[in-house]
């Protein structure tokens, strides 16, 4: 027998349907993490007595151990089992989600709301390098990944605003959610996953190869510099939007203003449904890039009209326009490099909550200054921004490429 067949005896037969709905299960629970304390943010303002700036400071402390978590993926990823650095993310999550639940202080708010971002961190970057390996150049799966992320984000809104209307101390939301999440912690401790690594094959050894620099280190290539900065862009804008939201819908009561955060984001899952149909027939870089600029002329279109019921309906149409297109760039990331999505997955998580760093947080501050309209108008520009970015990217690295290496869904 020879080393090559001895190889394939010995390698694992693929990951059941478990795997896949453990996936977008996790990815759902990462979508009402990110999405809980911006629902409840006149709740937490008012139990802590914090303003807009303090708000603005706990995104910042948050995304930054986000990003921490998004970057310990790639760093560990081949050091330690798949499987048990992503249960740490859920893990994580329950933690701290219990000790936002029993903050009594603001510090211990902060702990809280610092573990979350770790474990949703690991869950994001872990994850998307999963269903990357699983399914390499296929934008309709990621895609559907990422709906789960949706309906996660749209379901919280929704559950925040019934339960305080009806009385519940916003903590019961937390507590409720904690005790849901620790159970897919030993599910994705348990489950059967691929390697981190898989075999790279010679193609992506050239590409490898040609994104060394002098001295023969490695650097990360041009085109994946510019999907950073593009995906960057995108969550500066997403999340912009879904933490000040209800913020920005003050004059209305908290749960109409919670229900426009629920239809922004059931109008991007619905975005991601649609796409996951059709993306891979159109060619993604086209695709994402004319959604993205959609999402920004609806965004400019709904804080300019001149009622609420109309500005909710524009931010539900901007939802839907941005739905497809994370998940179009990641996948994009994914065809550039195949056999490589783990340091994919990681630069691109990692650059996507570098724009959740260096935005959500400072439109408290913008907000405090010249107000949130302002604010709001700089997420419309960050949505322009991605779409000049993906552009620039495709044609770095080769806009026929692209689309002929992201193929139809059989």
């Amino acid at each position: 027998m020879t080393q090559q067949s001895a190889a394939t005896t010995t390698e694992a037969p693929p990951p059941g349907r478990n795997v896949v709905l453990t996936g977008f299960a996790a990815f759902f629970l990462l979508g009402w993490t990110v999405l809980l304390v911006p629902s409840l943010i006149r709740e937490v303002q008012r139990t802590f007595g914090q303003s807009d700036g303090g708000m603005g400071f706990a995104y910042l402390v948050n995304a930054v151990v986000y990003v921490a978590g998004t970057v310990s993926v790639g760093v560990l990823a081949g050091r330690l089992p798949r499987r048990l650095l992503l249960a740490a993310g859920p893990g994580l999550i329950t933690a701290g989600l219990l000790l936002i639940a029993a903050a009594g202080d603001w510090p211990v708010f902060l702990l809280g709301f610092l573990v979350m971002g770790m474990g949703a961190g690991i869950i994001d970057a872990g994850v998307n390098a999963l269903f990357m390996d699983l399914y390499t150049g296929h934008a309709a799966m990621l895609n559907r990944l990422h709906l789960f992320f949706a309906l996660g984000a749209l379901t919280v809104p929704l559950v925040v605003g019934l339960s305080v209307s009806w009385g519940a101390p916003w903590q019961a939301v937390a507590i409720a959610s904690a005790i849901a999440a620790a159970p897919l912690a030993v599910l994705l401790g348990t489950r059967r996953l691929p390697p981190t690594h898989p075999p790279i094959d010679p193609a992506t050894a050239a590409l490898e190869r040609g994104a060394r620099g002098p001295g023969d280190r490695r650097r990360v290539p041009l085109p994946l510099v510019v999907l950073a900065i593009a995906i960057g862009c995108y969550v500066a804008m997403e999340l912009g939007v879904s933490s000040w939201l209800v913020r920005y819908l003050d004059e209305v009561s908290l749960e109409v203003a919670t229900l426009a955060l629920s239809l922004f984001w059931a109008s991007l899952a619905l975005g991601r449904l649609v796409s996951s149909f059709i993306v891979d027939r159109m060619g993604a870089v086209a695709f994402a890039t004319t959604w993205s600029a959609a999402c920004g002329v609806a965004i400019l279109a709904a804080i300019n009209v001149p009622s609420v019921p109309l500005s909710i309906l524009c931010f539900a149409i901007a939802g839907f326009a941005a739905g497809p297109v994370y998940p179009v760039i990641m996948a994009i990331g994914g065809s550039l490099y195949p056999g490589r999505a783990s340091m994919v997955s990681s630069v691109l998580a990692s650059a996507a909550i570098v724009g959740s760093i260096l935005y959500p947080p400072l439109m408290g501050v913008v907000s405090e200054a010249a107000g949130l309209w302002f604010s709001m108008l700089g997420a419309a520009l960050f949505a322009f921004a991605a779409a000049g970015c993906i552009w620039v990217a495709a044609r770095l690295g080769g806009a026929r490429a692209t689309r002929e290496a992201v193929p139809a869904q059989s």
